[in-house]
């Protein structure tokens, strides 16, 4: 009677047992696992509007340019202040992309691009590497390969 006793004096000490402690930690590892991969892809897809928008403000701002001079601006004009240029930036919003100009010897023609920097750390997105938009609204985009991605990245 006497070991029956102390088995019922024996009180549960509060806390967790090291089992529980133990799935407790497999658990959130398993969900980071799959959590921080899937975090960093949607990162990479949010930041890729900030190349569209960077190439849509320019295309405006060289219809403006255009109407003013009857032919575009070119690449050192990209920063200079309108009305003598675009007054834009050589980089997207947050530097998530270098955007640079080309345009025909005519002045009556651009090729604008956004090309993901490294020092932001778009440069690990590679499905949607550099994008490109032109006088006549063609959109392009190309993977780190040099493959058309252009459905895919001008969502």
């Amino acid at each position: 009677m006497a070991a029956g006793s102390s088995r019922m004096n024996r009180q549960r000490r509060p806390g967790f047992t090291l089992t529980e402690l133990l799935t407790a930690l497999v658990v959130v590892a398993v969900l980071m696992a799959v959590a921080v991969p899937l975090w960093r892809v949607h990162l990479l897809r949010v930041r890729r509007t900030e190349a569209t928008t960077a190439l849509i403000a320019l295309q405006a701002a060289q219809d403006r340019y255009f109407g003013r001079h009857a032919r575009y601006a070119d690449t050192s004009q990209l920063t200079r202040p309108a009305p003598e240029g675009l007054g834009l930036r050589a980089q997207s919003e947050h530097g998530y992309y270098d955007i640079s100009l080309r345009t025909g010897d005519d002045g009556l023609g651009f090729l604008a691009t956004a090309r993901a920097t490294r020092a932001a750390g778009q440069a690990d997105d590679t499905r949607c590497v550099e994008y490109t938009l032109d006088e006549n609204n063609r959109r392009r985009a190309v993977d780190s390969e040099g493959n058309d991605r252009s459905a895919d990245c001008w969502r």
